[in-house]
């Protein structure tokens, strides 16, 4: 059985292979930072390394998918993500570290982009909007198991151990991957270049709403690479620390969709974007300060996800159907920027303030620009509004 459920179903593993290879390093950043002698901003080069090739190739994205074929495309980003990581378990030398997480990258936004052009491409009009939060959902599933199971693999058998494991699941992704996917039958028409081409307030809009999700992301990224290094500083195990910060993002898998469902639901998405937003940035805040962990966490995990669906929603409200390429290349430009800076300046807060707590203050803070962000946003709409007119 080859349908549209049995797609998503196969392109979810491949993201959630993607989100463990990612998240592999923070998760046994404490035993890895020995092996490596390297310390916390160190630590946080490595993570957003991962993030670096987005930058160059987020906009191209698209054209080599149209070049060579969206599952070829795929399937060659999967194989760097293995080769990357075969890197990495090869030697503890640094520079090898940095080339195999470079190599990864690659293949990790060359998935990112075209897996959610495949995804459109298969429910279009289709309950997307139910199996696009499905699909999301694959990231927040995909770090909380290497939080939980990979401090288990490590104390077990090793920093290699670990890194094979997660080799296994990027092998398992390959193989779903070339058995199982098809592109749908229907095909796009062709779009014209001068169709394609974004003016002014578009560009501005698209950016804000880049840096919009890059910040939200920013926020989830400072729990899950440095909540349990600040937890091992206060005197928890590194596989209990993983575990705890783990039950946030597994309550984010229900929150995701549940956000979405307000969102579509609700008078106005902003007001859920807004109340949302500051809401996991108080509860950030508050962990990081020394609330309890546990219900603390429990709550983070119940409100993180419930703007997720609101950004995601934000392109398509000023992208026409001939300029979503384009567009949404430029949009996961930022994002990618944006997330190659934010592990670094994390770790180097952390080692400042002597904490790696500091990292969560920087998450909290880029979640409370993300208000301020969504009124550039509206105002970027309205000056777009006013030209539309004039341009036809």
């Amino acid at each position: 059985m080859r349908g549209r459920w049995t797609i998503l179903a196969v392109l979810f593993v491949a993201r959630a292979a993607m989100a463990v290879q990612f998240q592999s390093i923070a998760a046994i950043a404490p035993e890895l930072g020995k092996a490596l002698n390297a310390n916390l901003a160190d630590i946080g080069v490595l993570i957003g390394l991962y993030f670096a090739p987005g930058i160059a190739l987020a906009l191209p994205g698209g054209a080599i998918g149209r070049r060579f074929g969206d599952k070829a495309t795929v399937l060659a980003g999967l194989a760097m993500m293995l080769a990357g990581e075969a890197l990495l378990c090869s030697s503890t030398s640094w520079s090898v570290q940095i080339a195999g997480r470079l190599i990864a990258g690659i293949g990790g936004v060359l998935l990112n982009v075209l897996m959610t052009k495949m995804m459109v491409d298969w429910f279009a009009g289709r309950q997307i909007a139910t199996a696009m939060a499905i699909f999301i959902n694959s990231w927040p599933l995909g770090i909380a198991l290497t939080l939980v199971v990979l401090p288990l693999i490590q104390a077990e058998f090793g920093i290699a151990g670990a890194q094979i494991a997660v080799m296994a699941l990027i092998g398992a992704a390959l193989a779903l991957v070339g058995l199982f996917y098809r592109p749908p039958d229907h095909s796009v028409a062709p779009v014209s270049a001068q169709a394609a081409r974004l003016g002014p307030p578009v560009v501005w809009a698209v950016l804000l709403a880049g840096l919009i999700w890059a910040f939200y992301n920013v926020g989830f990224a400072m729990i899950f690479s440095f909540a349990p290094s600040m937890l091992v500083e206060r005197g928890w195990s590194t596989a209990a620390a993983g575990s705890a910060v783990s039950i946030a993002l597994w309550l984010a898998a229900l929150s995701v969709p549940l956000g979405g469902y307000l969102a579509d639901r609700a008078g106005s998405r902003n007001t859920l974007l807004v109340a949302s937003s500051l809401a996991f940035a108080a509860l950030i805040a508050l962990l990081w300060r020394g609330s309890p962990v546990p219900p603390t966490l429990v709550a983070l995990g119940l409100v993180c996800g419930l703007p997720a669906g609101s950004i995601m929603s934000l392109p398509a409200r000023v992208l026409a159907p001939a300029t979503r390429a384009l567009g949404m290349g430029l949009f996961y430009t930022v994002y990618y920027a944006t997330m190659l800076m934010a592990p670094w300046l994390g770790g180097r807060l952390a080692l400042w303030t002597g904490g790696a707590g500091a990292a969560l203050g920087l998450g909290s803070a880029a979640l409370l620009a993300c208000p301020l962000l969504l009124w550039g946003f509206e105002r970027r709409l309205l000056v777009q509004a006013r030209t539309a007119p004039q341009a036809s």
